[in-house]
């Protein structure tokens, strides 16, 4: 008898876990788009597509001239954009179960101290992303508008494109929700070692200048916008450094802990 293991022996014990890894990904895909569809689903009877798009051009037309509405250049476009507007709130609204269905997906594969350093990051990103959309929504949105609109000469009539407004939003919402993730990004760097906690600290007078020449490139040019935008990651950045040495703390692997306890001993 050859002593040569048979090929389809070697690969007997790992098909089938690929596969069910496979299946299960699928499953996680799946209910992740029904989530979202659902919620398509209800927005689309109530309040429907029409009233989101209204929702969201609210900050702009109530700075345009009395009797000036928005308008579209292209045929499809007042069906396609509200459309566009109601699958964006539908995956905003559902965003809740697709991150737990790709927690659910990689939980098991991760040690205790991995799950408690990944659970949190993945909610108190999703919150800040949704903290910075707002803030640019509720304060950003009226000051730029208020500004523009100001100064634009009394012999021009606004009358901005619907999809040019979307695209303008979309590029905004995402500037200010990924603004708002310097916390994350300070708390990774740190945790993973790429960057000390007195790295950052020192590089505090960097950052600053940093966040106002984003803002000045990602905003429209006025003061106000680029200060709504640099301040916060300015302060975001504080809390970052403050919550990366809470979070280095909580999150050690044991063997880490183990090792300090024997430092500490051997001093």
């Amino acid at each position: 008898m050859s002593d040569t293991p048979d090929k389809e022996d070697e690969l007997a014990g790992t098909e089938q876990p690929f596969v069910e890894h496979l299946v299960e990904l699928r499953d996680r895909l799946i209910r992740a788009l029904l989530a979202v569809g659902v919620v398509a689903s209800v927005l689309f009877f109530f309040p429907g597509p029409g009233t989101l798009y209204d929702l969201l051009a609210a900050p702009l037309v109530a700075h345009l001239p009395k009797g000036a509405t928005l308008i579209a250049t292209s045929v499809i476009s007042p069906f396609m954009v509200p459309l566009k507007i109601l699958l964006m709130a539908a995956f905003l609204v559902a965003l809740p179960v697709v991150l737990y269905q790709v927690w659910a997906f990689v939980a098991p594969g991760l040690y205790s101290h991995e799950k408690k350093l990944v659970l949190p990051l993945v909610v108190s990103s999703t919150l800040l992303f949704f903290m910075g959309v707002a803030f640019c929504y509720f304060f950003v949105f009226g000051k730029v508008f208020a500004f523009i609109q100001g100064f634009a000469p009394k012999s021009i009539t606004a009358a901005p494109d619907i999809e040019a407004y979307l695209s303008f939003v979309l590029t905004m919402f995402l500037a200010f929700g990924i603004a708002f993730e310097v916390p994350i990004a300070v708390v990774v760097l740190a945790r993973m070692g790429l960057v000390s906690i007195d790295k950052f600290k020192s590089f505090r007078g960097y950052f600053i200048v940093v966040a106002f020449v984003v803002a000045a490139v990602v905003t429209p040019p006025d003061v106000v916008s680029q200060l709504a935008l640099a301040l916060p990651m300015c302060v975001l950045y504080e809390v970052g450094i403050w919550a990366a040495q809470i979070f280095i703390r909580h999150t050690k692997a044991p063997d880490d802990g183990a090792e300090e306890k024997k430092a500490e001993a051997a001093n």
